[in-house]
């Protein structure tokens, strides 16, 4: 039961706002680094950077640079990066075999990650969008993204990425069954530390555009993604994808995207209390920078409240482009 407030001026709230001591001591939340996961994108070549243009300020990097720039965030304290790759056109094909070759860009960068920088957490991406001469996360037959051929090409992807090193698989794909079956199949192969934090409650959202560009699917695209990912109107169905994934094996679930969602959220981490995630994505990441770079927004102080944001409505941590600004803000506190 909400105890009754005395009235003014018995109670003046503004008492504890006085300073940034009495601020401090009455926050509700608190962001840190160990909050943070740092999505990354890798491309083919040696010695390359180059700039994602509707993503200010994020690059697609060849391995080493990108296993450089995974140094760099370790000694933030970033405590894990994800991995997204932007493969040659030429890898895409209609059943996506790219997607499960031991040595393609993910793989490699995870390999050579744990070799340089064992100490901070590896998470993959688990959707054939980056393969698919479609560009759909799915395998399309006859106009249509099935789901259980998908699934099987998964669970293969999955195995070659945990062979490979990865500490959290992350299936983004959405395809129905898809959480259980890497599960058995990490099970049986040998990899039952592998930890999955499924993307349960992923919308066909407008926001991630930019992303797009960034991996090369945009314009392979045929059609949308409305009937695997979920439709922004809903909200119950969001639960029930939850408890399906974490009755599957999945140990963590995301929200996807972040602040456009930021009630799912906190259903989830209220119904659920497990541990809950949301993306930042490109789409948010963008609109933001757009307006920073316009000058009306402050860069720092708008990243800030945004990440704080996920933290408040009951996320324990974020996938979020800004990640390296924060922590560097977050250590000099």
């Amino acid at each position: 039961m909400r105890p009754t407030v005395a009235p003014f001026p018995t109670t003046r709230l503004r008492r504890t706002r006085r300073s940034a001591a009495l601020r401090a001591l009455t926050s509700e939340n608190t962001l840190s680094v160990g909050d943070l996961i740092w999505p990354i994108f890798v491309r083919a070549g040696e010695n390359i950077e180059e700039p994602v243009p509707s993503m200010p300020g994020v690059m697609r990097r060849s391995v080493d640079l990108s296993v450089e720039a995974v140094k760099e965030a370790a000694a933030l304290g970033i405590p894990a990066v994800c991995i997204f790759p932007s493969p040659d056109i030429s890898l895409k094909t209609e059943l996506c075999e790219e997607a499960w070759n031991p040595d393609n860009l993910s793989n490699q960068l995870i390999r050579a990650i744990k070799a340089e920088v064992p100490e901070i957490a590896v998470m993959t991406d688990i959707a054939l969008d980056p393969y698919n001469a479609n560009g759909h996360d799915g395998i399309v037959r006859d106009g249509e993204i099935v789901n259980d051929e998908t699934v099987e090409a998964l669970v293969k992807m999955a195995l070659a990425q945990a062979d490979a090193g990865a500490d959290i698989l992350g299936p983004s794909d959405m395809m129905d069954g898809r959480i259980g079956a890497i599960r058995k199949a990490l099970e049986e192969n040998g990899h039952q530390g592998v930890t999955i934090m499924s993307y349960s409650a992923k919308y066909a959202s407008a926001f991630y555009g930019p992303f797009r560009d960034a991996v090369g699917a945009a314009g392979a695209l045929t059609g949308d993604k409305k009937t695997y990912q979920m439709d922004p109107a809903n909200t119950d169905e969001a639960v029930r994808l939850i408890e399906r994934d974490l009755m599957e094996g999945a140990d963590m679930v995301m929200v996807k995207p972040g602040m456009p969602y930021l009630d799912i959220c906190r259903r989830v981490k209220t119904e659920f209390g497990v541990p809950t995630y949301a993306y930042q994505v490109s789409g948010e990441y963008a609109m933001l920078m757009a307006a920073i770079q316009n000058g009306w927004l402050d860069h720092d102080k708008v990243m800030m409240e945004s990440l704080m944001a996920f933290k408040r409505a009951g996320c324990d941590g974020i996938l979020t482009y800004f990640a390296p600004a924060a922590a560097k803000i977050l250590n000099a506190r």
